[in-house]
């Protein structure tokens, strides 16, 4: 799958939003991808986990033993890349606004792991994922996404594998360009920046 067919699926799933939003990591942007609209569609989804799944099969020169994403947008896509992959999936989730690993979910010192999120802006919820993963044992040989929206640009610790790559601007909140700082902006988001 290349990355017009990666964004026609986001088109065709109504995901792929223009205005002015407040993304998870407090930077402000014209565009907005709505993972959760992609994936409701369980055909969609597994069509695009699928190609994930075949990109890092290809990618990778290793063996993955475990698949782990930050909840909330990872959870499904990391669950269907692991299912595709054939591995089990865990995700952490926030508790005191740090990620954690709950619900009976740990590691094997050593596991192989992929971090699986949906879509990458500044890489910050990667890292904080990557960083309780390791904490807890886990070698994260990669991560992946749907879509790295920092043109490349996100340095996440790891390589990082995604489908599509944007270069889709993101700005602070005091430097802003006209046509967003004269519309106000929504927190379509999972995750609550102060």
């Amino acid at each position: 799958m290349d990355q017009e067919q990666v964004l026609n699926e986001f088109r065709a799933a109504e995901a792929l939003l223009e205005g002015h939003f407040i993304l998870s990591s407090g930077l402000h942007s014209p565009v907005f991808l709505q993972c959760a609209r992609v994936v409701m569609d369980p055909a969609r989804g597994a069509r695009l986990c699928g190609a994930l799944a075949d990109k890092i099969k290809t990618t990778l020169d290793t063996e993955i033993d475990v698949v782990v994403s930050p909840a909330m947008g990872g959870v499904i896509v990391g669950y269907e890349v692991a299912r595709q992959l054939g591995v089990p999936s865990m995700f952490v989730e926030r508790v005191e606004g740090t990620f954690t690993f709950r619900r009976g979910f740990g590691l094997d010192e050593g596991a192989r792991v992929l971090m699986v999120e949906d879509v990458v802006t500044t890489g910050l919820s990667s890292r904080e994922c990557i960083k309780e993963i390791t904490a807890q044992g886990g070698n994260v040989v990669a991560g992946a996404s749907l879509i790295d929206r920092s043109n490349g640009t996100a340095d996440i610790g790891v390589p990082l594998v995604s489908l599509a790559v944007l270069d889709a601007p993101s700005y602070e909140a005091d430097k802003l360009p006209p046509e967003l700082a004269d519309t106000p902006g929504v927190k379509p988001g999972s995750r609550d920046v102060k």
